[in-house]
């Protein structure tokens, strides 16, 4: 959103009648080729993201207006805008979705490319998902590889959700600034990885390792798995080694949202106790 210029005075570019909703009933659904966000920081942050392209936002004008009072930003004048009621744009979005009163549809974001990202990286962590569909548990992740300066999350194409409007919220606005890669063999960009300098370090309760200590100097790789069938063998057999987390007895496991923040943690603040 571009900054607005205090001499000019408030801008009203927003178009539209409150109640009349247009673009699908009830799904969540966005037109052919687009997705559809909801929320402040995940429409918020679509919004600044240069690389997204934005087609129509919906919103209250409560919601709206304090989106660009607390940014001191205008929309862009070539997005349509239409005002609406609450009730009207729980219709636009999935079922009980807290859409804060925004809602946004928009393109996909462009691919990227795992060579890109391993040029670029700088040695920074990564984070690999086995088979992680859960959009919340995706989003979640998303949002903590932002917080820990990950260079990228990337996941096997066929086994992970699409963007979509619950992993933009449970990302809270990470899922524009953090690339995220789709390969088709996860295996063998394992060995992409590998050659760029990174050691690969599963996570899995049945580790022989334990965190912080399984940490080793130099860049490190994080692969995680699903809950409950965990990282499947190939997988398993390009990671450096398997480790587990120091968790009690009592607790089977952790959410693998939650898993990887720790582990994330670990990476980050490792050595500083020394």
């Amino acid at each position: 959103m571009p900054k607005r210029d205090e001499n000019q005075g408030r801008q009203k570019p927003m178009r539209g009648r409150a109640g009349r909703m247009q673009g699908g009933r009830g799904s969540g659904r966005a037109s052919t080729g687009a997705v559809r966000l909801w929320g402040r920081h995940a429409v918020e942050a679509a919004l600044t993201n240069p690389a997204r392209v934005a087609k129509k936002l919906w919103g209250t004008r409560e919601a709206i207006q304090s989106m660009l009072d607390d940014n001191n930003a205008d929309l862009p004048p070539s997005l349509p805008v239409e005002y609406a009621q609450a009730l009207d744009l729980a219709r636009l979005v999935a079922r009980d979705a807290p859409h804060q009163g925004l809602v946004l549809e928009c393109l996909a974001l462009d691919d990227v490319a795992l060579t890109d990202v391993l040029e670029e990286a700088e040695g920074r962590t990564l984070v690999i998902l086995d088979s992680v569909t859960d959009p919340h548990n995706v989003g979640a992740i998303l949002r903590s590889c932002a917080a820990f300066g990950v260079a990228a999350l990337i996941t096997q194409d066929r086994h992970a959700p699409p963007e979509s409007g619950t992993l933009a919220k449970s990302a809270s606005g990470a899922l524009e600034v953090m690339p995220w890669v789709r390969v088709v063999n996860l295996a063998r960009a394992l060995e992409l990885i590998a050659e760029a300098g990174y050691w690969r370090i599963g996570l899995d309760g049945e580790g022989q390792a334990v965190f912080p200590a399984a940490i080793p100097s130099g860049s490190v790789a994080l692969v995680l798995g699903a809950e409950g069938e965990g990282l499947r063998h190939n997988v398993a057999q390009h990671c450096d080694s398997i480790a587990r987390l120091p968790i009690a007895s009592a607790v089977e496991s952790l959410n693998v949202s939650n898993a990887a923040a720790i582990a994330l943690y670990a990476v980050a603040t490792r050595g500083e106790a020394g």
